[in-house]
């Protein structure tokens, strides 16, 4: 039992860290031949897993062969147009200027039942308002409104709305984010520096933000907040 338990510990870990390398996407985002390794992983895990009798590195070697073959896979295509298209495909047209290419869906095996599902989470219910609808390489959707009924964005009302400002955590529950500190170019000094006038010890700090502005957020363990500029 004992046996089992590590070895389905190990495993766990190993296909997380395939995962990871494989990058970082949902699996509505995957590509055809990172779905295809995603579930052969699976697979493979699960013969040493159930079995104690299989050596565990008959998994954990095909795991790890199917993630370099993946990755070399990926530099391949990132360098050559054509294999790309011949593995994921192209992106395909369904919809222009409101009219639905019937061809193209018969290509895809794509049912007018479906097309509106996806339309309508795009918060799109009627054909006439698609400029373009495009069925994206990973089987997704995209949309392209007619300007008349899209949505009245500030420029087309004359106004430039200023930047929006990004905000990353640099004190999480009391510990320092160095990541997050380099992102802006701040260091330990900074945090000493607005904590030593909030009065505050770092223990104490439940969230400090800042962002490209120089503005931070306080946020101590008695959620009490604390907004401040920093000097």
């Amino acid at each position: 039992m004992f046996i089992s338990l590590v070895r389905t510990i190990i495993l766990y870990l190993a296909i997380i860290l395939a995962v990871r390398i494989m990058g970082k996407r949902q699996i509505s985002q995957l590509q055809t031949s990172e779905l295809v390794v995603t579930m052969l992983i699976s697979d493979l895990a699960v013969i040493p897993m159930q079995d104690s009798g299989q050596p565990l590195f008959s998994g954990i070697i095909p795991i790890f062969v199917l993630i370099a073959l993946e990755v070399m896979l990926s530099f391949i295509m990132l360098k050559c147009g054509k294999v790309r298209r011949a593995i994921c495909g192209k992106p395909v047209v369904i919809i222009q200027d409101g009219r639905l290419l019937q061809e193209n869906m018969r290509e895809l095996r794509m049912s007018v039942e479906d097309l509106f599902e996806q339309l309508r989470q795009k918060d799109v219910f009627a054909l006439n308002d698609i400029a373009y609808a495009i069925v994206e390489t990973n089987g997704m959707l995209s949309v392209v409104k007619k300007p008349e009924v899209d949505y009245l964005r500030p420029v087309d009302a004359g106004v430039w709305p200023a930047p929006d400002e990004l905000e990353v955590v640099v004190v999480s529950d009391g510990r320092l984010s160095e990541g997050s500190l380099q992102l802006f170019g701040k260091d330990d000094a900074w945090v000493r520096k607005i904590l030593k006038k909030e009065n505050t010890p770092l223990k104490e700090v439940f969230i400090l933000t800042v962002n490209n502005t120089g503005n931070y957020t306080l946020v101590k363990k008695q959620n009490a907040a604390k907004k401040g500029v920093s000097s």
